[in-house]
């Protein structure tokens, strides 16, 4: 298999320590391999994971870090192998950029859940072949592997395409893995980057769809996302009217939280899915789950799943809610981010890389 030795120069922004915020940065992107893509970035999508990878929140990042899993732009290369994308294509990457393609996980289009050694992350990762660190969408430039290149459908802008690759596979899959339809009665906790982009997409899909959250605040955009109903998770008396009655709860609450509220909620054969938090929770009486209440987690998508949520975004017109900055202001998005002063999602415009 061989490898151009025409390596890609690329500009970016990376952290260099835990603190030090993201600053400008050069590097390499690697010489085509015979199944790669170099693809111009047009946007990247600021994801909560890029600031916890940043300034090492979860004790594994490896310096520098470029951030970025919500990628898109235009194909500018490819590899003499290459079949599935042609220069000019409108093209895509997610939160990863290879996997054994051999497992059996993979063999079902879960690469997400590769069983030898993982999926390779797009950033903060280690290449499979050439051991070397992934570098992620804060460029100007990436190159990765065919079969991880997704096509933009061309009803998507490419802005508000961005935020699809991670807030919308990461909703999208739930909701299909539990057949999410019309007369599906779904619950959507939290309403930010993640919850935003599962009332739109359960909407979409027929479902019946209500917004649990504390903040009375939160209902009008409820409302204004395509929600059905309004649920504040304060209310006693409102909460025990509807014991037993969603099919589902996505539950997108970011932080540590008691989930025992939500399962109340859920009917025989009910499933409450978490795709928010990463943290230990606080204890919960099992004899909640006698009641045949599932209790579990979702992670992204594989590949063909993550292309069919890309192709129902565009039939549907599912867009998230996006603002859009230059990469000079990432700093102060993420203290935004932080504080929940974003509705719902940051793009950044790479033309500001200059």
């Amino acid at each position: 298999m061989a490898t151009s030795t025409n390596e890609y120069p690329a500009k970016g922004y990376a952290a260099t320590s835990p603190d030090s915020g993201l600053a400008p940065f050069s590097f390499t992107r690697r010489g085509l391999r015979h199944d790669d893509v170099l693809i111009d970035i047009s946007h990247c999508g600021i994801c909560h994971s890029d600031l916890h990878s940043a300034r090492n929140d979860w004790g594994r990042s490896t310096y520098p870090v470029v951030p970025g899993h919500e990628i898109v732009g235009t194909v500018a290369a490819v590899g003499e192998g290459v079949t599935r994308h042609q220069i000019g294509d409108r093209v895509a990457i997610g939160c990863m950029v290879d996997s054994c393609m051999e497992c059996r996980h993979c063999d079902a289009d879960l690469e997400q859940y590769c069983q030898n050694g993982g999926m390779t992350g797009t950033y903060n990762g280690t290449d499979r072949r050439d051991g070397s660190p992934t570098y992620g969408g804060y460029s100007d430039r990436i190159v990765c592997r065919e079969e991880f290149v997704l096509k933009v459908p061309a009803g998507l802008p490419m802005a508000e395409a961005a935020p699809l690759l991670c807030a919308g596979i990461t909703t999208y899959s739930p909701l299909r893995t539990w057949k999410v339809g019309p007369g599906s009665k779904v619950a959507v906790a939290g309403l930010g980057g993640l919850g935003h982009m599962g009332v739109k997409l359960a909407a979409a899909m027929g479902a019946e769809v209500t917004v649990l959250s504390r903040s009375e605040s939160k209902r009008a955009d409820a409302e204004k996302l395509g929600a059905h109903a309004f649920l504040n998770t304060t209310d006693r008396v409102a909460m025990k009217a509807k014991t037993g009655y969603f099919d589902l709860v996505l539950n997108t609450i970011p932080v540590r939280h008691d989930v025992t509220p939500y399962l109340h909620l859920l009917r025989i054969d009910g499933v409450q899915v978490l795709v928010g938090v990463i943290d230990m929770l606080p204890e919960m009486h099992s004899g909640l789950l006698l009641g045949r209440k599932v209790l579990t987690g979702s992670g992204i998508g594989g590949l063909a799943q993550t292309q069919e949520m890309l192709d129902f975004c565009a039939e549907h017109g599912v867009l998230p809610e996006i603002e859009t900055i230059p990469i000079q202001d990432v700093n102060h998005a993420y203290d935004r981010m932080e504080a929940s002063d974003v509705k719902y999602r940051f793009v950044i415009d790479m033309a500001s890389l200059g």
